[in-house]
C-alpha cells in the first residue's frame, strides 16, 4: 500500500506565495540591517569625533563642608571647557554640585578641586564634560 503525496509536482504551478513572501522578508531584513549598521556607525563617529574633553575622578576625600576631588582631564590643545562634579550624602541626597573650568594648551590636566557641600558628602561623581 502506498500513500499519495499531498504536494503538487515540482515546477508545475510556479513559485508558491510563501516563497515570494520569504524573498520580500529577506530584502526588507537586509535593508533594515544596513540602515541599523549605518545609524550605529554615525552615532559612534559623532561620539568619538565630537567629544573634545574627557575626564575621570581619580580619587576624592570627603569632609564636613567640602569634598576634595582629584580629576584627570584629557582634551585637545587650546580647547576650553568645563566638567560638572557632584557629591551626595549618605542617604543619596545631592549636597553639592559645581562646574570646574579647564582651558589652555595642555592636553592633559591633573588637578585637585574642592567641591563645597551643604552637608557631609560621601561621594564625588563626574557628571560630564563639555567644550565651551
Amino acid at each position: 500500500m502506498t500513500t499519495a503525496s499531498t504536494r503538487p509536482p515540482e515546477g508545475r504551478y510556479g513559485r508558491s506565495s510563501d516563497e515570494r513572501a520569504d524573498r520580500k522578508l529577506k530584502v526588507v531584513g537586509a535593508f533594515l540591517a544596513v540602515a541599523l549598521l549605518g545609524l550605529v556607525g554615525w552615532f559612534g563617529y559623532h561620539y568619538v569625533a565630537q567629544n573634545e574633553i574627557s575626564a575621570e575622578v581619580i580619587s576624592f576625600e570627603p569632609g564636613k563642608e567640602s569634598v576634595r576631588v582629584h580629576l584627570e582631564v584629557r582634551k585637545d590643545a587650546g580647547t576650553e571647557g568645563y566638567c560638572t562634579v557632584r557629591s551626595q550624602a549618605e542617604d543619596g541626597a545631592e549636597v553639592g554640585r559645581a562646574d570646574f573650568r579647564f582651558d589652555g594648551d595642555d592636553t592633559r590636566i591633573d588637578q585637585v578641586v574642592t567641591l563645597r557641600t551643604t552637608a557631609p558628602g560621601t561621594t564625588a561623581e563626574l557628571l560630564g564634560c563639555h567644550a565651551a
